[in-house]
């Protein structure tokens, strides 16, 4: 497989919400502060891989992004380096203060999770969030300029399933786009995966019943399968579904994700890689081949999985 690569960089494993799907119920081991990659070796090994590969985006993730101090510096950094697509995914309770400042730096858009509009079925899932604070960031981010906005939501059976329809309508009315995620056997969702699990089919069936849905071009390693819904009272936006589980999008993948504590990770379902931060620690020439060699194997060893075999909660691995 070739082509430029797509990058999500941690750069934290910590989180002020605990999503039932995402975070032990014990929370991870909290890292030193030696081991966590600075702003510079970020930068470091987004100029290394973009060199030598290409890039065609790069998403900062977490855990929570926003949770790291000093984030609008990175941006920056990033954005001065020509970081393509320069993308955010957040929980969003912060991001109503921080979404100007972040825009300024250089973020062009933001993923904002947002599994439920109810505020109690909002709480239950993200471990007592408040869903007003998510809402008041999506705004902040639209009038900043952050667009397009995008909603991601995690399906589960018997706890938001049903509010599908009516969060695609809050995304149409908002200028925003809407992805479902099929929930993935992954940390704590392992344990309640075969009761909660909703195929993306169903939500799309579900949806149809209130859409008008058109399927819109799909490429090659594209993780969300997207369509142009119509509401037939003329408001018509984007909503995708993300299918790990029942449509597997491995043919053609080009991500690479970065830990936050440095470790190269090429497959998601898999959840372990070469550790790379001492390549980052200089910038010798010796360092910068180093890297490029575990970036390279890396890349190389891509292919069609058979399960989730991770043996890491998503928030340690980056989304």
């Amino acid at each position: 497989m070739t082509g430029p690569v797509a990058l999500r960089l941690s750069v934290t494993d910590r989180c002020d919400l605990g999503c039932c799907y995402c975070l032990p119920p014990g929370g991870v081991l909290r890292r030193p502060r030696s081991e966590i990659l600075s702003f510079e070796e970020i930068a470091r090994f987004v100029r290394a891989v973009g060199g030598e590969f290409g890039l065609s985006k790069v998403r900062l993730t977490g855990g929570e992004p926003l949770a790291r101090r000093g984030l609008a510096g990175l941006v920056a950094m990033l954005a001065g380096e020509g970081a393509p697509d320069l993308a955010l995914t957040t929980n969003g309770q912060r991001l109503a203060a921080m979404a100007l400042p972040l825009r300024r730096a250089g973020l062009r858009r933001v993923n904002v999770s947002l599994d439920s509009l109810d505020p109690a079925t909002y709480a239950a899932i993200s471990g007592g969030g408040d869903v007003r604070a998510v809402l008041a960031g999506i705004d902040a981010a639209l009038a900043a300029g952050l667009v397009p906005v995008k909603l991601n939501a995690v399906v589960l059976r018997g706890v938001n399933d049903g509010g599908a329809v009516g969060l695609a309508r809050f995304a149409l009315e908002r200028g925003c786009q809407v992805r479902f995620l099929e929930l993935m056997p992954i940390g704590p969702a392992r344990a309640f995966h075969a009761e909660r699990f909703v195929p993306a089919a169903e939500v799309r069936a579900r949806l149809a019943e209130a859409f008008a849905l058109r399927a819109l071009p799909h490429g090659p390693g594209q993780s969300s399968r997207e369509f142009l819904a119509d509401d037939g009272a003329g408001r018509r936006g984007t909503v995708g579904f993300i299918a790990p589980e029942t449509e597997r999008f491995c043919a053609g993948c080009r991500r690479l994700r970065l830990t936050s504590t440095g470790q190269v990770i090429a497959c998601l379902a898999r959840g372990q890689g070469a550790l790379v931060r001492e390549f980052l620690r200089d910038d010798s020439d010796s360092c910068r081949r180093g890297l490029v060699r575990a970036v390279a194997a890396a890349l190389g060893a891509k292919r069609v999985r058979a399960g989730f075999r991770t043996p890491r909660p998503m928030v340690a691995v980056g989304g």
